[in-house]
């Protein structure tokens, strides 16, 4: 069996989505790439996740051919492909239709950041995609759904805002791996809702000072990050 770590470590990203609530059914989906191998590896479509197992993960390459697997890959493929091709730093994808970021997308509207929890994690607010045209609804739907994500990023870096909320659709979220790109999954939904509730309490209320947002976020990422504990090999 092709990339068994890697297998398992997908797996275990789709049923974190699962555990936090931000899929039912067989909503949603998560993926793991092996940048050596050059092959993804992502949930086959329309499986319940309460019967997934590794070897049913489906591996596929950068050009979407199935490398080894028995069943369809998600349906969503060709976008995590898209993201794969374009953030050279990322190593794992998620796709819920969580409620709160979903309501953001639907809306259309960026998730802005309204306190340091949401800073913590976003360098920015959470951006939101274009429509797609009707021509690209009506060609390679989930490949333009991706391109459309990825030049949303034209102006923006995919690692320090590591989400996005596809217009009419729902969120895209990643990371160095699966397990991370899951991770970022449940925090943007957190962030989604808190943002839902601080507009609720005041439709007025303006978004983090920048100086303090930057703090936030720079001391939990980049060169000079010091929050946590230092890792030794």
């Amino acid at each position: 069996m092709l990339l068994k770590t890697l297998r398992e470590q997908v797996l275990e990203a789709n049923l974190e989505l699962v555990r936090r609530g931000l899929v039912l059914y067989t909503f949603g989906n998560a993926s793991g790439m092996d940048r050596n191998e050059g092959l993804v590896a992502i949930k086959p479509s329309g499986v319940p996740y309460e019967e997934l197992t590794p070897a049913q993960i489906v591996i596929s390459d950068l050009t979407g051919k199935i490398v080894e697997g028995t069943l369809r890959p998600s349906s969503d493929l060709a976008t995590h492909l898209e993201l794969y091709k374009h953030f050279p730093n990322i190593g794992g994808v998620a796709h819920t239709h969580s409620e709160f970021a979903t309501a953001w997308a639907q809306a259309e509207q960026p998730i802005p950041c309204f306190g340091t929890t949401h800073a913590d994690y976003f360098h920015g607010p959470v951006p939101v995609t274009e429509r797609l045209s009707a021509a690209a609804i009506a060609g390679d739907y989930e490949q333009e759904t991706g391109v459309a994500i990825c030049r949303r990023f034209g102006n923006l870096d995919p690692d320090a805002i590591p989400a996005v909320l596809v217009a009419g659709h729902a969120p895209f979220c990643w990371g160095p791996s699966a397990a991370e790109a899951a991770h970022n999954a449940v925090i943007l939904e957190y962030v989604a809702r808190m943002a839902c509730h601080t507009l609720a309490v005041h439709a007025e209320t303006r978004p983090l000072a920048r100086e303090l947002h930057d703090k936030h976020f720079l001391r939990k990422h980049g060169r000079n990050a010091y929050y946590g504990q230092v890792k030794t090999q």
